[in-house]
């Protein structure tokens, strides 16, 4: 239960550090503009990267993601990377943008702590056991007369009385 709750409040942190951290923009004199997004992620995370100002494809590389390439056409464009499980946890990686031998960008994404270091997988629920379950669990001899003459009174019972004369009939 306490392990249930570290993980919730460490969701909690990691998402409200996502969503309050600006974004990374770097500007320059010659009209290149790059943004990461968020700037600070956790490890496994998925990040935003964003470029304008580049007539030809765009390159974004860094040693915690895979390459992306941002498409030309309009001069701006953006792409989604997933952050590599193992980068180190506060750790600041720079992420590099290549404008196709025109000019290169850099801006910097720092990893989050609050991931456990050997991750333990969540449980694995196999569903409900059912089967035979209490009916038969605990086969009792004494239980299962006593039950068999509680059911045998009270047909008898209901018997005898559905039977029985009202007293009404004087013949």
């Amino acid at each position: 239960m306490k392990a249930i709750r570290a993980a919730c409040a460490a969701a909690l942190s990691l998402t409200a550090l996502t969503l309050a951290a600006p974004p990374a923009l770097a500007e320059s004199d010659s009209g290149g503009s790059v943004r990461v997004s968020p700037t600070t992620i956790a490890a496994g995370g998925q990040v935003t990267v964003y470029g304008s100002g580049c007539s030809k494809d765009i390159t974004v590389s860094s040693g915690i993601f895979d390459t992306v390439t941002i498409g030309s056409g309009s001069g701006r464009g953006s792409q989604t990377a997933i952050v590599d499980w193992d980068a180190k946890q506060g750790a600041m990686y720079s992420v590099t943008f290549s404008c196709s031998g025109s000019w290169t960008r850099t801006a910097d994404l720092t990893i989050a702590g609050g991931r456990p270091v050997d991750p333990t997988p969540p449980p694995v629920h196999h569903g409900v056991r059912a089967g035979v379950g209490g009916s038969l669990g605990g086969f009792d001899l004494q239980e299962i007369g006593l039950g068999a003459a509680l059911i045998t009174g009270a047909l008898g019972t209901a018997y005898y009385f559905s039977r029985r004369r009202t007293g009404d009939d004087n013949a």
